[in-house]
């Protein structure tokens, strides 16, 4: 089962979706927007990657955080940020295997695929 997580309208969702579709890959896909994130979710990818690779610190949301929040951050505050605000998440987060990819690159995903 492969699984990749993101927000519909991100240009990277969009570029993945048509390489695994491209490349004949079935997989499902959640919205953070209209699907959320629970608890439960954002555990399973803090157990799979370091928080610091999953925070996209090019995003708006992360620049609209206060000064105090970004230099202040830590697992746990990270933690309850992306609850708060899932944007905060690079995208995409891709579930393949228990295994946890984040972001694009097409010749990385040749590699997850073969």
């Amino acid at each position: 089962m492969t699984t990749i997580y993101g927000i519909h309208n991100c240009d990277t969702i969009k570029k993945t979706q048509k390489w695994l579709t491209d490349n004949q890959i079935e997989y499902t896909f959640h919205d953070f927007r209209k699907d959320g994130l629970t608890p439960k979710t954002l555990t399973q990818f803090f157990e799979y990657s370091d928080w610091n690779l999953l925070l996209n610190k090019r995003s708006t949301t992360y620049r609209n955080l206060s000064d105090e929040q970004k230099s202040n951050m830590s697992r746990d505050s990270a933690f309850e940020l992306f609850l708060e605000q899932p944007t905060l998440i690079k995208r995409p987060v891709l579930i393949k295997d228990n295994d946890l990819t984040v972001g694009f690159k097409a010749a990385q995903y040749q590699e997850i695929f073969t």
